[in-house]
């Protein structure tokens, strides 16, 4: 199956290394093609930090692209742990109708959790960049487990996402692949990634497609901040609203309104919602 993949890739196709170099990437792929061919369920739950929000919101546009059938969740913000729990699943994944679950920057508490899903009938890919404490029996995309041989081990959840969109294009043939490397430029700053290896690709590509940008989230904050030269203050600012804060709503209710806004495709809603964050940033601020 790995000499199949390789034989798609095309090394100038798209930013990075080949996707399918991650250990099990490949079974990855064939669980999602599956579950968007068939229109099956998907649910992608993520962190509720910028880099987490940027790789979900960058994960459901693709899949929003190849219509698949997609809903999210976002994790609480108390949750520092970055652990699904058993309450997860059954009042929020599940709830959903989840088929596939893909967790971005999350994982699962114990195999009690997987065991779950599997008894509800959802199946679970697991994606995350962190020391493995331990080896579960689910799809698994860590560059840092065992066997891995994938070169670039730093990634950031935004990253590592688009490892995974990277093989998406690959299967589908997609030529616009790039255009979501603004969010993972984003995300990967927030990560406070290193300039070296692969994340130097993301954040050079990245920062160009972010001042070309086609997101209307992302427009309408450059638009509203009046930013026409991206500099490191400007992307402190971006990054600032896009930050999750609690409220008039909570954290992972902010991290909703923030999703919706990298996500949506009516202009005019996308300046609505920037407006709002800018207000209620302000009267946080007027607070504190």
């Amino acid at each position: 199956m790995s000499k199949q993949w390789e034989q798609i890739y095309r090394p100038n196709y798209i930013s990075g290394y080949n996707p399918f170099i991650i250990k099990n990437m490949n079974k990855a792929i064939e669980k999602l093609v599956d579950a968007i061919n068939s229109r099956k369920k998907i649910v992608v739950y993520g962190r509720c930090d910028v880099d987490g929000i940027c790789a979900l919101s960058s994960l459901i546009l693709i899949l929003r692209y190849l219509n698949g059938d997609v809903e999210y969740c976002i994790e609480e913000a108390s949750n520092s742990e970055h652990i699904i729990k058993e309450e997860d699943i059954k009042n929020r994944i599940h709830f959903l109708g989840a088929d596939l679950l893909i967790t971005v920057g999350c994982t699962f508490k114990s195999t009690k959790e997987l065991e779950l899903c599997e008894s509800l009938n959802i199946e679970t890919i697991v994606l995350e960049n962190i020391k493995p404490k331990k080896v579960y029996n689910t799809i698994y995309i860590n560059p840092n487990q065992i066997g891995c041989s994938y070169r670039y081990k730093n990634l950031s959840t935004s990253a590592l996402t688009f490892k995974l969109m990277q093989a998406i294009a690959i299967y589908y043939n997609m030529k616009s692949i790039n255009r979501y490397l603004d969010l993972i430029f984003l995300g990967s700053v927030y990560n406070a990634s290193e300039e070296t290896g692969e994340n130097k690709v993301f954040l050079k590509e990245g920062l160009t497609y972010l001042k070309q940008t086609d997101n209307y989230g992302l427009s309408s904050i450059l638009e509203y901040l009046n930013i026409e030269t991206i500099e490191k203050h400007n992307i402190d600012s971006i990054l600032e609203l896009l930050k999750p804060k609690s409220s008039s709503v909570s954290k992972m209710d902010t991290a909703k309104i923030v999703v919706e806004l990298l996500t949506t495709s009516d202009k005019d809603r996308a300046e609505q919602i920037v407006k709002y964050l800018n207000f209620e940033k302000k009267k946080l601020s007027t607070i504190n």
